[in-house]
């Protein structure tokens, strides 16, 4: 399949992926105006459906442009811009082999997405701890901080970053495999 006819086939998977980050990433946990960050369920469900190396440099620099311009631009907060933001692509990468690993699970059986959820769970936590950890040990925001004051804000941190990110790998599973299960768009979407 040619480059053309690939981008034709997941056309729609590659224009809800992108969309989705750009309308989500600006705050990380949502307010009241805007949805929790759904950039670790997007390379996840990237990861699931689009198995080109490129789209996952693709969806980095789009992360990066966003924050760029969310900084620069929207007078979003810089905090979390230190050395330690080079780690995102570790975490991300997580998230996406994760879910290529769970293509593999294409039934709609119970048991299939229980092992897609549950890899989703795990990749989630190690993101979590190759973001947070690396932010705490290299960012210089917290020369003096304590390993139970380190342990109080995981605490404080992982529940919403854990929960936002399964909801919309949920919710992307969940399409992923309805898509799946109908035979004329299965056709159409073989990478879905």
């Amino acid at each position: 399949m040619n480059t053309k006819q690939w981008l034709q086939t997941n056309s729609i998977s590659i224009t809800a992926l992108i969309t989705v980050m750009a309308a989500t990433r600006v705050h990380h946990f949502g307010d009241a105006f805007s949805l929790p960050d759904a950039s670790l369920a997007v390379f996840f469900l990237a990861g699931l459906g689009i198995s080109s190396l490129w789209f996952f440099g693709f969806l980095l620099l789009e992360a990066g442009v966003i924050d760029y311009v969310a900084i620069t631009q929207f007078n979003v907060s810089d905090f979390c811009v230190s050395a330690a933001y080079v780690f995102l692509i570790p975490t991300y990468a997580v998230m996406w082999f994760a879910g290529r690993y769970c293509a593999k699970y294409k039934a709609m059986n119970t048991a299939d997405l229980l092992k897609s959820v549950g890899l989703a769970a795990l990749a989630t936590s190690t993101a979590f701890a190759i973001s947070n950890g690396s932010f705490y040990l290299l960012s210089g925001r917290y020369t003096d901080l304590s390993w139970a004051q380190y342990f109080s804000r995981v605490a404080q941190f992982y529940p919403p970053y854990a929960s936002a990110a399964l909801i919309y790998a949920l919710v992307g599973l969940a399409i992923v495999k309805i898509v799946r299960s109908m035979p004329a768009l299965s056709a159409s979407h073989k990478e879905i």
